[in-house]
């Protein structure tokens, strides 16, 4: 970077200031060029991040999705990384494994095949990448580790590859490493030999998806592992790298990064960010933990996504501030592009990257985002200080010829409210190689001789509404679902899927099962129980009806339940009202998933392998438990909570099966 100023010195008897009228910053290819660039992209999963976007109607499920993977659209991603589902709980919910037991296969579960079909069917070229946050508990032989036996954990891994690839035409591009307990570097070689045997030479390894150390240093002593690992991915690296990440030459990613509230401070966050992981990390890809916000939101960080789009019922969603930030640079560069060496900070604040194509093309963006502007969720970051200011560019080498520019400009106004996002704005008129800008704060800006950008838009969608107060499913699907999970339901501990049975002839063929018989190995405290979680978060006063199947003698055991008030990685201390009847033929009402806090307990005649009619009905500070009809209960119960989803689930890891489920809110 060349950088100069235009300073008026100014001296008096009892005064000396220093007026700078701009600084001056040098654009050339001259000195060579820096890393090549691989991408800005999204991540699903991690978990159950996309899970209410397949149940969202068309048009708007397809608008969502050209909002997020349509070049020169939108955020025109070019990069998407999904979770491997390990059938676990990975922080807003489980995502369904494509192999529940050792004997199992399945590539048709969950949701995320299905997406990157339709981010391939916007954009053909862009990277695919798979990482398991979990793995079944088969894969962990009774352990709650998944590399004591890589053996079995690489065949897993590597068979979800192969099967991307045999069912759905998917050429995943990379596999990530991640785990947060230590490194195992005799699992990543026996991934990439394993790999190669396979036929999977081109599917490079992300390591280790985590921390900088102690990856980088074993890399570094490692010839091996040094040839098997292609990125060293880290997670919100709070835009640093260490010496010993650039020591190894290998391709540094940020392949988790963001998870910020995404309102315009978030999208503030990520636009520092973008530029700053190049600027001071020398991180060519940044990926968006998540993708788009289709979860609860009272689930942990909800609305952490680069969109939200959280109410299929409603069809309302909202293409939030970060996708336009995105598009400040995806929508004018393309992976293979190359960074300038000619990179940096402003002299009051704020950084600038430039790429280009190599035959001529030029893209610059700039930031100039305050600290509390631009605040993600972590690390923490440090203070520092932008002011208003003037810069002129000066092009050179290769672009001294380029005469005008196309300008795209993005304005985060926090006083007034009348934020701009992604405008373009006339050509800027390129004299003589250099140009000139007045940039406030709070601002991004693109530069580029790239002339077809597009902000993208669709009339607006309807209007937000709450979870409908009167709700059934009879779980009843005609032929092979779309999809293996019902809609709207949030499984929060085990899996829940469609389920046809052919031994019964009965009113109950088509049902939703519960199909999870052995602890996970997961980083997240599961329950010990299975839920799934669905409706309005502020209900209160409600009646929840299901037919409900036990499948294990004697230990069998289901539940319904109303105010429910967590999910995700804090599961375990869930509280509710949960009415509970047992193949043992007892009944119990609890104030909590674990149950432990009892409000009641008796005789119910249930066994397995019949099914019973569970109702359960709340309202004020009394409730009332029916088994087929008849009162089994009725009492007060605790105030606390006083709102919350409406739930099924198991008392262990167990199959259970549920059918005709129907909802009245009350208030």
């Amino acid at each position: 970077m060349t950088k100069r100023n235009h300073c008026g010195v100014f001296l008096s008897v009892f005064l000396y200031i220093i007026v700078c009228l701009g600084e001056d910053y040098d654009l050339d290819d001259r000195p060579g060029l820096g890393r090549s660039f691989d991408g800005i992209g999204g991540l699903s999963g991690g978990g159950a991040t996309s899970r209410l976007l397949v149940n969202y109607a068309e048009p708007y499920r397809s608008q969502i999705l050209d909002y997020l993977f349509k070049p020169k659209f939108g955020a025109s991603l070019q990069i998407l990384k999904v979770e491997i589902g390990g059938d676990a709980q990975t922080t807003d919910g489980t995502e369904p494994s494509h192999m529940h037991y050792e004997d199992d296969e399945n590539y048709f579960r969950g949701y995320e095949w299905w997406l990157m079909r339709e981010a391939k069917k916007r954009n053909p070229n862009i990277t695919l990448i798979g990482l398991p946050w979990a793995f079944p508990g088969w894969v962990g032989n009774g352990e709650n580790w998944p590399y004591d036996f890589p053996d079995i954990t690489v065949s897993y891994v590597v068979s979800w590859i192969l099967g991307a690839k045999q069912y759905h035409d998917l050429d995943i591009d990379y596999v990530g490493i991640w785990n947060e307990r230590k490194f195992d570097s005799k699992y990543i070689k026996l991934l990439r030999y394993t790999l190669n045997k396979s036929g999977l030479e081109r599917v490079k390894i992300i390591a280790s998806d985590n921390l900088w150390e102690p990856i980088t240093s074993v890399v570094n002593n490692d010839k091996e592992l040094q040839d098997a690992v292609e990125i060293l991915g880290v997670h919100y690296p709070g835009t640093n790298t260490v010496p010993a990440a650039l020591k190894t030459g290998k391709k540094l990613w940020s392949s988790e990064d963001y998870s910020t509230f995404n309102d315009n401070v978030g999208g503030g966050c990520w636009a520092r960010i973008l530029n700053q992981n190049y600027v001071n990390g020398k991180m060519t890809a940044t990926i968006s933990w998540n993708l788009v916000a289709s979860y609860y939101e009272e689930l942990p960080f909800g609305r952490d996504g680069l969109m939200t789009a959280n109410e299929p019922w409603s069809g309302n969603y909202v293409a939030e501030s970060p996708i336009w930030i995105t598009a400040h640079t995806t929508q004018f560069t393309e992976p293979g592009w190359t960074y300038l060496q000619t990179v940096g900070h402003f002299a009051h604040g704020g950084s600038y990257v430039a790429l280009t194509d190599g035959k001529g093309s030029l893209t610059i963006i700039t930031e100039t985002m305050t600290h509390d502007h631009s605040v993600c969720i972590r690390p923490p970051l440090l203070p520092y200080n932008v002011t208003a200011q003037n810069v002129t560019f000066h092009l050179k080498g290769t672009f001294a010829s380029v005469s005008e520019l196309q300008v795209w400009h993005s304005k985060f106004d926090f006083k007034t409210n009348k934020t701009v996002l992604f405008q373009n704005l006339k050509p800027i008129k390129v004299t003589k190689g250099s140009f000139s800008i007045e940039l406030d704060v709070d601002e991004i800006y693109t530069f580029t001789t790239v002339t077809n950008g597009q902000r993208g838009s669709y009339p607006d969608p309807p209007p937000s509404a709450p979870f409908p107060k009167s709700y059934k499913d009879n779980f009843d699907v005609s032929g092979t679902p779309y999809f293996s999970e019902a809609p709207n339901f949030a499984d929060q501990t085990g899996v829940f899927e469609y389920f046809t049975n052919l031994t019964d002839p009965g009113p109950h063929v088509s049902t939703l099962r519960q199909v999870v018989t052995q602890r996970p190995v997961t980083w997240v405290a599961d329950a010990d129980q299975t839920i799934s979680v669905i409706g309005d978060y502020k209900w209160h006063d409600l009646m929840v009806s299901c037919d409900v199947y036990m499948e294990a003698e004697h230990t069998g055991g289901v539940f319904i339940a109303v105010r429910v008030n967590k999910g995700g990685g804090v599961v375990r201390s869930t509280r509710g009202i949960f009415f509970w009847v047992y193949a043992d033929g007892t009944y119990k009402i609890t104030n909590d998933l674990s149950g432990m806090t009892v409000l009641a307990e008796g005789q119910s005649g249930t066994r397995a392998r019949v099914w019973y009619t569970l109702t359960l009905t709340v309202k004020g500070n009394y409730a009332s438990a029916d088994l087929n009809g008849y009162p089994l209960w009725k009492n007060a119960v605790l105030w606390e909570p006083r709102n919350g989803w409406a739930a099924i689930g198991t008392s262990s890891f167990e199959l259970a099966q549920f059918d005709n489920f129907a909802i009245e809110a009350l208030a």
